[in-house]
This record gives structure tokens, C-alpha cells and sequence, in this order.
């Protein structure tokens, strides 16, 4: 079964309608063009160098691997974004000196299910909607054959599988590339610590970066800075060995067996690919474990390499990767998910009646690098509507608006154009 559908023409960010890869804007500044303080967080908001840069990076249809969501409102948002980004990506990687400078690719990656798709509700929807969703390269082999396979371990309770042309990013080149495209841009990074709440401290910031919007995208910071206490942090951890072909036949797809399917957080089976001979062998989703001492012999991480070896014996040879064999991090996940969506309370220290200019965007998780470009697109409307002192609305009027629009066609935005 292969999918033959046609990229989804109503995507709200497109490349290069909306935005150019290349080190200069799509459309120049101006003398009145509008100035963004953004503060914090990972690819969506272009400065951060921690969850981001040591994340999976691997692009997912959520609910991706080690993905949650506790409404039906984050998750449909969360698909719309997850398609928007997916274009950009496969944008990039057709270009051979674009994919080489920011470390994206397009691979296979594929996803098995201890039962056949039809006796899974969920996962046969799920199929079903990314077969329809313009991903590229959809091609199911049910009643998966293990004896008829060389890599996947025998005793391994596997039904169904299916597979599709998935965009996998090298985060730490990824950053490196998207750091300097910023700058070449005409952006200016600056390093500080902001403490407090920032309503509070609103005027102040914008007066003294002089900013017209302030877009709030700080991951775990967020719980004080816009006092969210549903943040909470999911730890997760990465063993990484060499993939050069020397001591196991080189791993090129994606292997993965996701939280929901196992059963169990910690049941997770993530075997990715990077761009520099590097294999990620994951993975692990702890609640509410806001540490990383992890090493090596810890426990969890041992069973942790070890259900990757059980799985694809081969690995059993893997040589640690010499200068960086461990990476560990906090996804920074949300009650009630992802959060792009205005501040919805007036600026008390502002006194002129105006709403607040504050955008927020966080909560996404571990699905960071799946709903980035997606969830821009949506800050920059929210950034316009904040410029323009428009009322603000929650998420869920906005996903009830967007539900209501998805089917008509797409106008200039401005704001957009100049990326």
C-alpha cells in the first residue's frame, strides 16, 4: 500500500512563499518594520542551545514516540503544525547544499505495532490520517514477516509495521546552521537572565529592547515567567554510538516502537540515524524528574541500551560514540499541552487599558523539532494581532477558527514574508 496523496496545498508557512532558507530576508526591513523580543526557547524560537540541540530530532505525526497530550484541542493543533514543519523540512533536504549546511534529511523511518493496525483503533486512525496528510513515501507491510529479515530480532512480538519518508535533523548542526542564518538575517542574539513574572516587567522589556511584541518561548522557564505551574519536565536520555559500517552493517532508517504501542514510558524504542556516522539508541520518558544525573551504568539507561540491542541484535557490537556517549534532557511538557496563544491578561503596569503584547509558545515537549515551523506560523499571526492591539483569544478559539478556515485559501502576511 503506498500513499500517493498530494502535498497539503493550504499550509499556512510555506518555503519560499513565506520564508527563504537563504541568509537574507524574503522581503528587506524597513524603517517601520515591527521589532520581536523573543525570549528563551528551542528551534521554534531560534536561540536555545539546551532540549533542542540534544533531542531525537527525529520528525513524528503526533502523537510522535514519547509524545502526550491531554486534550483533543492540543493534539489537532498539534497535527496541523506537525505538517506545516514537515513541508519546510522536506523543502530544505531536496536542496543537496541546504540539507549538508543544516543537517536535515529525508529517511525512512518505521514504526511497529505488537498487533495488526485494525485491532488498534488509535493506531489505524493515525495511519489512516497520515496516508491522507501529503507525508511522502507511505508504504505499509502488514502481517510484518521476522523471519524473512536480517535486522529486526525474532523473538520480538511485531504484527504490522509501516514506514514513511521522515525528516531527521543533526540538532547539534541544525542550531549551529539556524543560529547564523538568524544573525545573517539581520537578528541579534543576546545573552541574559530574566527572573520574574514578565507581565509584570512588560514596559520595562519593551521599552528597553525596543520592542513592539515580546514572543515568551522558554520551555520550563515558562512556569514563572508567565506563572504556568502545569509545566513540568519529562526527563529523557540518548545513548550514542558509532554508525560507520566498521563494526555493525550501518544503520540508515529510523527504528522506533512509541510509548502508547509498548505500553509503557519507559518501553520506548528509538534507533535514529544522524548525518555525522552518530546512532541514537533511546529512549526513556520519566515524569516529573527535573535532574539529569544520568550516566552511563545508571539503571535505566542500561536497560535502556539494552532493549535497543534486543531489538536489532547487531547493535550489540556498537562502539560509544569517543567524545559525547551520553546526552540527557528535560522535554518541557504542559498540562494541557502546547501553549501559542496571547497573554490573555492586561498589563497592570501599562495603565492604558491595552492588552498585554506578550505571545506565549511552550509546553511542546518532546516534539520540539516535529511543531516548530508550525508553531511560528502561528506566532507570527499572534504577533501581528498583538502589534495591532486586537483582543486576544485562547487556543481553543483559535482552533475552533482555524477548523473553520482550513479549507479556504491562504493571503499575504506580511510579517511572514520577511522571514
Amino acid at each position: 500500500m503506498e500513499s500517493t496523496i498530494p502535498v497539503h496545498p493550504n499550509l499556512t508557512l510555506r518555503m519560499w512563499r513565506d520564508l527563504t532558507p537563504l541568509p537574507f530576508p524574503l522581503r528587506p526591513a524597513n524603517k517601520t518594520s515591527p521589532h520581536v523580543l523573543i525570549i528563551g526557547g528551542g528551534w521554534a524560537s531560534i536561540v536555545d542551545h539546551i532540549t533542542s540541540q540534544i533531542a531525537g530530532a527525529l520528525w513524528e505525526y503526533p502523537p510522535a514516540v514519547c509524545g502526550q497530550h491531554e486534550g483533543k484541542v492540543s493534539l489537532e493543533e498539534s497535527k496541523r503544525w506537525s505538517m506545516v514543519s514537515y513541508h519546510c523540512y522536506a523543502a530544505i533536504a531536496e536542496d543537496p547544499e541546504l540539507a549538508k549546511k543544516s543537517g536535515i534529511e529525508m529517511k525512512q523511518g518505521r514504526f511497529y505495532f505488537p498487533t495488526r493496525l485494525e485491532d488498534d483503533h488509535e493506531q489505524y486512525c493515525k495511519m489512516q490520517e497520515i496516508m491522507a496528510s501529503g507525508v511522502k513515501g507511505f508504504r505499509r507491510y502488514p502481517s510484518f514477516d521476522l523471519e524473512n529479515q536480517n535486522v529486526i530480532a525474532k523473538n520480538q512480538k511485531i504484527e504490522d509495521m509501516y514506514e514513511i519518508d521522515s525528516p531527521m535533523i543533526d540538532s547539534d548542526q541544525g542550531m549551529q546552521w539556524l543560529m547564523k542564518l538568524v544573525q545573517d538575517k539581520g537578528g541579534l542574539l543576546r545573552s541574559e537572565t530574566i527572573h520574574g513574572a514578565l507581565l509584570e516587567q512588560e514596559s520595562e522589556l519593551l521599552e528597553r529592547f525596543q520592542a513592539d511584541v515580546i514572543v515568551n518561548a522558554t520551555g520550563l522557564g515558562a512556569q514563572e515567567l508567565a506563572g504556568d505551574d502545569t509545566c513540568y519536565p519529562v526527563r529523557g536520555a540518548l545513548v550514542r554510538v558509532v554508525n560507520d559500517g566498521l563494526h555493525f552493517p550501518r544503520v540508515t532508517q529510523a527504528h522506533t516502537v512509541s510509548a502508547d504501542v509498548s505500553g509503557a514510558a519507559n518501553e520506548i524504542v528509538f534507533i535514529v540515524p544522524r548525518s555525522d556516522n552518530t546512532l541514537l539508541l533511546g529512549g526513556i520518558a520519566e515524569d516529573k524528574v527535573g535532574d539529569t544525573n544520568l550516566i552511563l551504568d545508571s539503571p535505566v539507561i542500561k536497560e535502556m541500551r539494552q532493549r535497543c540491542v534486543d531489538f536489532i541484535p547487531l547493535l550489540e557490537n556498537a562502539k560509544l560514540h569517543p567524545s559525547y556517549p551520553l546526552a540527557v534532557g528535560l522535554r518541557p511538557f504542559r498540562g494541557g499541552n502546547v501553549r501559542v496563544e496571547r497573554e490573555l491578561r492586561k498589563s497592570a503596569k501599562a495603565g492604558n487599558g491595552k492588552p498585554s503584547r506578550i505571545v506565549h509558545s511552550y509546553g511542546q515537549g518532546g516534539a520540539g523539532w516535529t511543531l516548530a515551523f508550525g508553531c511560528a506560523a502561528d506566532i507570527c499571526t499572534l504577533v501581528e494581532e498583538a502589534i495591532a492591539d486586537a483582543p486576544p483569544r485562547s487556543l481553543a478559539d483559535d482552533a475552533t477558527k482555524q477548523a473553520s478556515t482550513d479549507k479556504e485559501p491562504k493571503h499575504d502576511q506580511p510579517l511572514r514574508a520577511r522571514l
